[in-house]
């Protein structure tokens, strides 16, 4: 007798900001969130006033597991661009985030969005640090500092537009 095992597709939540994009990318980024995310997604792109002749976006999704790491994949192949993805359920999640001078960095979160870090992660850091600040430097870049650096000041930008706003 052969056994039927059900099918089961695990959806989830996520975001999608985009920090900055040359304008010349701004189709072809469309182009591929779509081929990932569903033709149903639009996107609507501001200046960034940080870096001239750039753009911003960002979008929220409900779709497969997974889309976040295709989506992470797909724009890192475009060098210019500054972005971050966080794709997750109330138990966990993942955050991707990319920067031309740095890459790509993946971290693991937890329901509260809490960076978790492996012991491989750990014992590497520790095995490969001599001296305290060097441990140190170590796990600000597992936990994801150097681009939080760089992608804070472009945050940045959505709160000083929302500041005026509130104020009303």
């Amino acid at each position: 007798m052969e056994r039927i095992s059900p099918t089961f597709t695990a959806v989830t939540n996520g975001s999608l900001i985009i920090h900055s994009a040359p304008s010349a990318l701004r189709t072809h980024i469309d182009w591929a969130i779509k081929d990932i995310l569903g033709s149903s997604v639009h996107l609507q792109w501001r200046p960034q006033p940080n870096f001239v002749g750039t753009y911003r976006t960002e979008i929220s999704w409900r779709d497969l597991a997974g889309s976040g790491s295709k989506l992470a994949s797909a724009l890192a192949s475009w060098h210019y661009l500054r972005f971050e993805i966080f794709e997750g359920s109330a138990d966990a999640g993942e955050l991707f985030r990319f920067t031309p001078e740095l890459g790509i960095l993946r971290n693991q979160t937890d329901g509260a969005g809490n960076i978790l870090l492996t012991d491989l992660q750990v014992s590497s850091a520790l095995g490969n640090s001599f001296e305290e600040d060097e441990l140190r430097d170590a796990i600000n870049r597992l936990l994801g500092k150097p681009w939080e650096d760089v992608l804070e000041p472009l945050r940045a930008v959505d709160q000083r537009e929302v500041a005026p706003l509130k104020a009303i």
